[in-house]
């Protein structure tokens, strides 16, 4: 099975939680996707040389992350680069979900996070990125 395993990157001030969210999604989201190798990220500038190389499928971005959170980040992410991967932001209330949608991420997850839910999140968005539009 020579299949090739998507690039997801995490960005997180915090080693522990990129670990939580690493753990939460795990190496296969679901049965019908390729395995997920981690990029850890702990600041912005990682994270921009990770997009803007391209070699990114998906970012996960912590909406609490210090100096600069995922949410003001993924809102820059999606207004400068053309092709962004999608984004899914981690936030710590339910309540600050209308921010992360603010930001124009594709997803949202809340913390405590759950790995059902974590996994199916990041699965559903994979799914919507690999599918080709195809317009006669």
């Amino acid at each position: 099975m020579g299949e090739q395993s998507m690039r997801v990157l995490v960005f997180s001030h915090k080693p522990e939680v990129r670990e939580a969210i690493v753990n939460a999604v795990g190496r296969r989201p679901a049965a019908d996707l390729a395995r997920v190798e981690y990029v850890e990220a702990a600041g912005i500038a990682d994270v921009l040389a990770e997009v803007d190389e391209g070699n990114v499928d998906l970012a996960i971005l912590d909406g609490e992350a210090q100096p600069t959170g995922g949410i003001g980040l993924c809102r820059q992410l999606k207004s400068e680069i053309t092709d962004c991967p999608p984004i899914v932001v981690a936030v710590r209330r339910r309540d600050d979900r209308w921010l992360a949608t603010w930001s124009q991420a594709d997803a949202v997850l809340v913390h405590p996070l759950d790995p059902l839910t974590a996994a199916e999140t990041v699965a559903d968005v994979l799914r919507a990125r690999r599918v080709p539009v195809v317009n006669g």
